[in-house]
């Protein structure tokens, strides 16, 4: 009776061998047929929406898995992050972050910081303008600036929200340049509208939101708020080009919930790369007037945490900081 159960012993013994060969597999299957969400701050239509919507596709081809686009947005972006975070972190759940990760938290609107996130690649770089009217009397900023010096009070600025990226850069554009205006805080999908609409004077906001404008004459943009001239933009003086020092560039970038394995990260990592180094994705950005700067994980985290500190102590000076 001693040879059967010697034979049940090695067979044991065989399958707790074969155990982990076969295990691996499913955990270097991701995404598997699992579907992964995309949760974009912004409304559906919009330009940041728009771009998104081309890298999920992009994505989605490398990974071979539907990528689907939610769009949650709401507090400068705050509804957004406060929804990506709370989700599991399996690599399911991708956030279209940019840099009001850090404005939002650092006005308050966000009860969380950078860190609630992994990074996992930075994807493009936007130039926030000052747009006015296409029949605004202003021809430049310093129109602007002199009516605004001279009328204090009167000149209604709009931006994306409180707390968003084209707040911040509204709120540094002016206070640089020491004049004082009304800062009109919107939803995203009100901006344009209330600009075109003649409820406000002027905004300050990402270009693809009134390439169509600009194009036709409805929209006039009068200042770029980057360090040099946009390429997109070659006869729009930068706002330093102005007497006035304010550069506030925004970055978009994909992160995921803190805690997602690196392995998973490395592989939309790649991704990511593939579909912003396309010619595909070059030509998509420049319709929508975005520049692709891919960055991988590692130096994208070192970026948002450099800048993370840039934009508190600018918070701060700015008055932006709740108390």
């Amino acid at each position: 009776m001693a040879a059967p159960f010697r034979i049940v012993r090695r067979l044991l013994a065989a399958m707790v061998l074969l155990g982990p060969v076969q295990a691996a597999p499913a955990q270097d299957a991701f995404p598997g047929k699992k579907p992964i969400e995309f949760v974009v701050l912004f409304p559906a239509g919009s330009s940041a929406d728009v771009t998104a919507r081309v890298l999920a596709e992009g994505m989605g081809k490398h990974l071979e898995t539907h990528i689907v686009v939610v769009n949650r947005p709401g507090g400068g972006g705050a509804v957004g992050y406060k929804y990506a975070a709370a989700q599991a972190a399996d690599g399911h759940h991708l956030v279209w972050n940019s840099n009001s990760i850090s404005t939002t938290y650092h006005t308050g609107t966000l009860p969380f910081d950078y860190q609630a996130f992994a990074p996992v690649a930075r994807v493009q770089v936007e130039t926030p303008l000052l747009f006015v009217r296409g029949d605004a009397p202003w021809k430049s900023l310093r129109d602007v600036l002199q009516y605004a010096k001279t009328s204090p009070g009167k000149l209604n600025i709009g931006n994306s929200g409180t707390g968003s990226h084209t707040h911040f850069s509204s709120v540094w554009l002016f206070k640089a340049a020491g004049a004082q205006v009304v800062d009109v805080p919107f939803n995203a999908a009100q901006v344009v509208p209330s600009l075109l609409g003649g409820h406000v004077d002027g905004v300050v906001q990402l270009p693809g939101a009134l390439a169509g404008h600009l194009k036709a004459g409805t929209v006039r943009a009068l200042v770029a708020l980057s360090a040099v001239r946009d390429p997109a933009f070659p006869d729009v003086p930068t706002a330093k080009e102005q007497g006035v020092d304010a550069v506030a560039e925004l970055w978009r970038g994909v992160a995921v919930p803190k805690g997602t394995p690196p392995r998973v990260v490395a592989r939309l990592e790649d991704a990511i790369r593939r579909t912003v180094t396309s010619a595909g994705f070059a030509s998509a950005a420049e319709k929508l007037l975005v520049a692709p700067a891919f960055l991988p994980a590692a130096e994208f985290g070192r970026l948002i945490a450099q800048e993370d500190v840039e934009i508190a102590r600018a918070v701060a000076a700015l008055g932006l900081k709740p108390k």
